[in-house]
């Protein structure tokens, strides 16, 4: 038999660590292929494992390079824990575009002399000699290109002491241990071996991507006539425009607005999503489309697009932005189930399947089929949404965007923000977490949460906590206490200190809180029991609500809520996502946590009860908070106005009704 060829054996990879092993950096989204996120001004944790052989000293840096290319000032990094090999600096980029960080890791060996030296210099061990290196170390310091007069003078300054023999060995390298080396060497540290990590990338947004507080209503309800026996009558964008300055002082940033568009008259709903409408019922804005136009257009009970333009100015008068739903579906009356049958799943008999989200259905409205013609649904979806920025929406919150193609959202909004990067996307998505990690991911701005469905303290922890973690360098969350679709069974059923306690929460576990119009009025009253869906839900049927009653009686949690947003603006803290802690309490129904900024600290203790009174013992980890374990501070209740000297431990007792929660202001002066 003839000899066998030995078989070819693959070629090894090609070494990729570097001289010093990088590993591990982060935050880092997809492996690297999508950027991690942050807003203007935002400071944020980039972290990397840092080691080499052997028992010489590495250190690290970030690299944070700004859109145009220039890289940001030298960040120096810290060992997290002594021995975990594990590196973090914070970093803050300054303007919004598209950046890149890396980590550098460089063998220190200035710090490796000094580690030698303080072990031999005491005990009289190789004394000239180790003197010696650590003069050459400083004077290669002091040449570096780019080092300060000043500096290079103290660098100069500690090699000529390391050598002055009229000096003690201890006094001599005192002298190279001076405060003054320390900051020389920190600003430009004699670096060796130094390896770079791959760049990964970073996109930065406009501060409203996230930090906000939204405010949804129907602008068909404002001013809206309902009597009996008489058809009701639209509201209009006129009479809309005169609710803003209430909105406004209530501290809202952006006010939201269900579709504004035509309203298809085949299978139309009627109250309470009845299949027998009456000859005057309105019909649900989502079922968008008919012979008056379709996602381009306004329904003519609102006014005319002029009438909006308005609506927008005067928004924009009183500081709020407008937020546009934008639901990708149509009504059977839309132009484009004639214009574009190709964008619809006909069954074999030629009907259109209508949509389901079992158990609901939705029976005036077509859902698209999107594989068909892809690229014309995008070019069509992107000049929809031209059509309302030219009229001055920046903010679109997008309905069920998880019931679409990925691929489908990745491209609008790649072709949206490749020329205007400040409009913002909100993905209404209660849906898989994969679906919705993944929407976040590839483009949107905010999502919408499970929060609403997250009430004891064992939920709210674990949640929160992976939002303002790891999640938080993509996915960036509004906290809705309630919307159009979800009344919540512990709204239903707390009364007016649930929705209390539930907006503390809100407002104060995230930096982006939204209300839908009603909550103030604490409205609870669901269809049925079992159901989250509102009694008389305004999806269906015009709700006027009488606002000046409401105030003058005392059945609205206005003040409140406009109270949390006074403190949301003053409080940098509460603008930021990371950095959540939560704290221990002794009592279940008690949930306490804290949030860092700069010199704020804000510190927040909410009884989750909303039908009993709760007294707890709260245990703070005063670290956190930037104080040492024995300090007391001041803490100022920004609800009540009351101060209090808390410690380590502090009694507290939260009565529903009365004190749902203490937001306070953590002192800057702790008294030891």
């Amino acid at each position: 038999m003839p000899a066998q060829r030995p078989r070819s054996r693959p070629r090894p990879p090609a070494p990729t660590t570097g001289r010093i092993p990088v590993r591990d950096v982060r935050p880092v989204v997809d492996r690297g292929r999508r950027p991690a996120k942050a807003v203007t001004g935002e400071t944020f944790q980039v972290t990397a494992t840092v080691f080499r052989e052997g028992h010489d000293a590495v250190a690290a840096n970030v690299v944070l390079r700004a859109p145009d290319g220039t890289p940001g000032p030298f960040t120096p990094m810290r060992e997290l824990a002594p021995g975990t090999d594990r590196w973090a600096a914070d970093v803050t980029p300054n303007a919004p575009g598209a950046w890149t960080f890396a980590v550098e890791a460089w063998s220190d060996p200035v710090s490796t002399w000094r580690h030698t030296a303080r072990i031999k210099i005491p005990a009289g061990l190789d004394t000239g000699l180790v003197l010696e290196e650590g003069a050459l170390l400083h004077e290669r310091a002091a040449a570096q290109d780019g080092r300060t007069k000043a500096s290079r003078t103290v660098l100069t300054a500690a090699a000529a002491a390391l050598r002055d023999p009229s000096r003690t060995p201890a006094a001599r390298l005192a002298a190279a241990l001076a405060p003054e080396v320390d900051a020389a060497l920190a600003t430009r540290p004699l670096r060796e071996l130094v390896t770079v990590s791959e760049e990964l990338p970073l996109l930065v947004e406009r501060e409203r991507a996230l930090y906000g507080s939204w405010y949804e209503f129907f602008p068909r309800s404002e001013g809206a006539v309902v009597e009996p026996g008489r058809p009701p009558v639209s509201g209009t964008f006129a009479a809309a425009a005169e609710r803003l300055p209430a909105i406004a002082a209530m501290g809202f940033d952006v006010v939201y607005l269900p579709p504004v568009h035509p309203i298809g008259t085949t299978h139309r709903k009627g109250p309470d999503n009845s299949l027998t409408p009456g000859p005057h019922d309105v019909g649900v804005p989502w079922a968008i489309g008919s012979p008056e136009g379709g996602h381009d257009a306004i329904h003519p009970d609102l006014g005319t697009l002029d009438d909006f333009d308005a609506f927008v100015a005067r928004a924009r008068e009183l500081g709020l932005e407008i937020a546009l739903d934008f639901a990708l579906q149509c009504s059977p009356d839309h132009p484009w189930v004639e214009k574009h049958p190709e964008w619809f799943h006909h069954r074999p008999d030629g009907s259109i399947a209508y949509a389901e989200n079992p158990p609901k259905k939705y029976q005036d409205i077509y859902p698209i089929a999107f594989d068909r013609d892809l690229p014309g649904l995008v070019a069509e979806t992107v000049r929809v949404l031209r059509h309302w920025m030219d009229h001055g929406v920046r903010i679109f919150r997008v309905d069920n965007p998880h019931t679409k193609p990925v691929v489908f959202w990745e491209r609008v909004i790649a072709e949206i923000n490749g020329g205007d990067p400040d409009v913002i996307f909100l993905a209404e998505a209660f849906t898989r977490p994969a679906m919705m990690h993944t929407l976040a991911q590839i483009g949107f701005q905010q999502s919408y949460t499970y929060f609403t469905w997250r009430n004891t303290k064992e939920e709210l922890t674990g949640y929160l906590a992976e939002l303002s973690g790891e999640a938080a360098s993509y996915m960036r969350p509004n906290l809705f206490v309630n919307t159009p679709d979800i009344l919540h069974a512990f709204l239903q059923h707390g009364g007016r200190p649930a929705f209390e306690l539930r907006a503390v929460l809100a407002a104060t576990l995230a930096p982006t809180w939204g209300v839908y119009s009603g909550y103030e009025l604490c409205e609870n009253t669901a269809v049925r029991p079992g159901s989250e869906e509102y009694l008389h839900s305004e999806k269906y049927e015009l709700r006027p609500r009488d606002w000046e009653s409401a105030e003058r009686e005392g059945r609205t949690i206005a003040p409140l809520i406009t109270r949390l947003n006074e403190i949301r603006r003053r409080s940098p803290a509460l603008h930021t996502l990371r950095g959540l802690h939560f704290h221990h309490a002794d009592q279940d129904a008690v949930l306490v946590y804290s949030r860092r900024r700069g010199a704020n600290t804000v510190l927040v203790v909410v009884n989750l009860d909303p039908h009993h009174t709760q007294e707890a013992t709260v245990s703070l980890d005063l670290p956190r908070l930037g104080l040492a374990w024995h300090d007391t501070v001041p803490v100022h209740d920004e609800l009540s106005g009351e101060t209090y000297l808390w410690g380590r431990t502090n009694y507290v007792r939260l009565t529903p009704g009365r004190a749902p929660a203490h937001v306070f202001t953590v002192g800057d002066r702790p008294h030891s």
